[in-house]
């Protein structure tokens, strides 16, 4: 036996005779055509670069990237803000994989080739694993230095990620 099948009934249809309110009385007069405004085809937008260092503090050559024709700017791109929200992101990494995302991350958007291995002598603390970045003009000393003190406290905190990377490099011999 089957169910009671509903009825779909059409809406009720205004009465054309009923003045309601809803029924306009007068019509708009037509919109005015405001002209569209054209833009420059040619005009390109300008990313912030990073604010150049002061004097004598900074070895990093920006002056020389920037007169250098088709040199990699992407390292430019990296400002005081977005140094810090890296540098936050390099504080909680999760584990090596998280690591190694991020060291490809650096190189795609950045161009920064950041290396990190055990040091040569034995790895007693963080201190003993060493970060070392490939040659590149725009990275500034401070950001040179910063990078590998955030990824420490990174490993400080979830020091599994530093027995991994060891682990990787076989110093513990799989243990």
């Amino acid at each position: 036996m089957r169910g009671p099948q509903a009825t779909y009934s059409q809406p009720p249809r205004p009465d054309p005779n009923c003045r309601s309110k809803l029924a306009p009385t007068k019509t708009r007069p037509p919109l005015r055509k405001l002209p569209i405004p054209r833009y420059d085809r040619d005009m390109t937008a300008t990313l912030p670069l990073r604010q150049q260092c002061p004097p004598g503090a900074c070895n990093c050559d920006r002056e020389r990237l920037l007169q250098t024709p088709n040199a990699d700017l992407r390292i430019l791109l990296l400002t005081r803000h977005e140094e810090q929200r890296l540098l936050d992101r390099l504080e909680n990494i999760r584990d090596l994989a998280d690591l190694q995302r991020m060291q490809h991350k650096l190189f795609e958007q950045l161009g920064i080739r950041l290396h990190i291995a055990p040091g040569f002598n034995e790895v007693r603390t963080m201190r003993g694993i060493e970060f070392d970045f490939d040659e590149q003009p725009g990275l500034c000393r401070k950001t040179r230095q910063a990078i590998p003190a955030a990824i420490r406290r990174g490993m400080d905190r979830n020091p599994e990620i530093a027995w991994r990377l060891l682990d990787s490099h076989d110093l513990l011999g799989g243990l």
